[in-house]
């Protein structure tokens, strides 16, 4: 087992109830104290910092929600004075105001601490090179890496996204170990390595960090496939603290939640209360060492659950499973709830198909049309067009199935669907109301 922080990653349960509690009740008084915002919404529901007396009493405070952070932009939530903030990152805001988040020095240690975890759950070491190829700046994605990879003492190859054969390049003339990026832009990078006859397996490159966006357990299996390497699932979110809140380890059995800084919860989203073990609802969040930023039960709108046995890697962080979907970006087409997830999970399962794909979401009249644009590998495309026929019509029919609604399938030629070095856009949505 590779840990970074082997007593906490690996504390007892017991051990961890108390860390936790400890750092709540700290959590509670300061912000109470220092954020009127909270003070306002505690004394509104009656409770005051001292009845929190332990973690078993989180259910008793108060909701964060995105909205909040709007409604107080820049720096209304902030618990610490300006000149005990260090750095700021925000959201791209496009879906309103950015939200703003702050970090003190302290704050930056703990980030750095936790994404040095993460680099470790994906057997990391300060003898790796790490190629932070997600955007730097007011995206947090780039600096937290590069401040986990050098917290770990590995060597850092700063180059953000973008300018694929440059990446690749480095990867071949560094000897890139380890690469942090999202999902989707690594694929490309494989796609990218096959159009110029490189072999994968001439490079050093042993396993990545991916996140940033939702993918499949299918969508790992390309990537593994495709890059001969181990492809971990990392979860963060820049409200909390950036990534570095969860990262799977080789077993694969779950993100394990960093809890002595970020506590987790399940709850049902539609009346709130809090969900028990294994059950799957939307993930809440409270920081409980942060300065700047700290928040309570914040609202992540991700779909998750949550498993607190002991994973075979050794550690005893709580598991949350890989994100579904998200409260937010549900489609509901004709009455029925359906994530992209879904979707990625049955075309890559069938295998016809590359796993770039586009949802588009129209309305005819009253009816909702959905229609679901997939590339053809190369091979199939230089197939008859009976065959692809009976291909858009198997895919159509197993969607179908799994769905519970009809949609429209369009193959379409290698190359075609935009590339993305960031989040990939996969949803396009023609129909007037907001749908995500």
């Amino acid at each position: 087992m590779n840990c970074f922080n082997p007593k906490y990653e690996c504390m007892s349960r017991e051990e961890m109830r108390k860390v936790q509690s400890e750092r709540l009740i700290k959590t509670v008084h300061r912000v109470y104290e220092n954020v009127p915002f909270y003070r306002k919404k505690m004394d509104d529901m009656g409770i005051l910092p001292g009845d929190i007396k332990s973690v078993d009493d989180i259910a008793k405070l108060p909701f964060t929600t995105k909205q909040d952070l709007r409604d107080h932009y820049p720096f209304g939530l902030f618990a610490a004075p300006m000149e005990d903030v260090v750095r700021i990152h925000a959201s791209s805001g496009t879906t309103g105001k950015p939200t703003v988040v702050g970090y003190t020095k302290n704050d930056i240690e703990i980030w750095s601490e936790t994404m040095a975890r993460t680099f470790a759950c994906a057997g990391g070491t300060n003898k790796d090179i790490i190629q932070i190829a997600y955007g730097y700046g007011l995206f947090t994605g780039g600096l937290g890496a590069h401040y986990g990879a050098e917290k770990l003492g590995a060597a850092v190859v700063p180059i953000s996204a973008g300018n694929t054969k440059k990446q690749i390049m480095l990867m071949q003339d560094f000897g890139t170990t380890l690469v942090a990026c999202t999902p989707s832009y690594v694929l490309f990078i494989a796609e990218t390595m096959e159009e110029m006859g490189i072999d994968p397996k001439s490079l050093k490159l042993k396993a990545g960090c991916f996140g940033a966006e939702p993918w499949t357990d299918l969508m790992r299996k390309e990537i593994e496939n495709k890059l001969g390497i181990l492809a971990i699932d990392i979860y963060g979110l820049s409200e909390i603290i950036g990534p570095g809140v969860s990262s799977e380890c080789p077993v694969q059995c779950g993100l394990h939640v960093n809890e002595d800084h970020y506590i987790p919860e399940i709850i049902d989203p539609n009346t709130l209360e809090p969900l028990g073990e294994g059950q799957q609802g939307e993930l809440v969040f409270t920081t409980v060492t942060k300065e700047a930023l700290p928040l309570l039960r914040y609202r992540t709108r991700d779909i998750s659950s949550l498993h607190y046995g002991a994973c075979d890697c050794g550690r005893t962080l709580v598991r949350m499973s890989r994100v579904t979907g998200r409260t937010d970006d549900m489609l509901i087409i004709r009455g029925v709830n359906v994530f992209p997830s879904q979707i990625e999970s049955v075309l890559l399962d069938m295998g016809y198909t590359t796993p770039h794909y586009q949802i588009i979401v129209d309305r005819k009249g009253s009816l909702d049309m959905l229609e679901i644009q997939v590339e053809m590998t190369q091979e199939l495309f230089s197939d008859q067009v009976r065959k692809l026929e009976d291909i858009e019509k198997k895919l159509r029919l197993n969607l179908e199935s799994i769905l519970g609604l009809s949609a429209k399938i369009t193959l379409v030629e290698p190359k075609t669907i935009q590339r993305s070095e960031g989040k990939a856009k996969r949803v396009i949505a023609l129909r007037k109301e907001r749908i995500i």
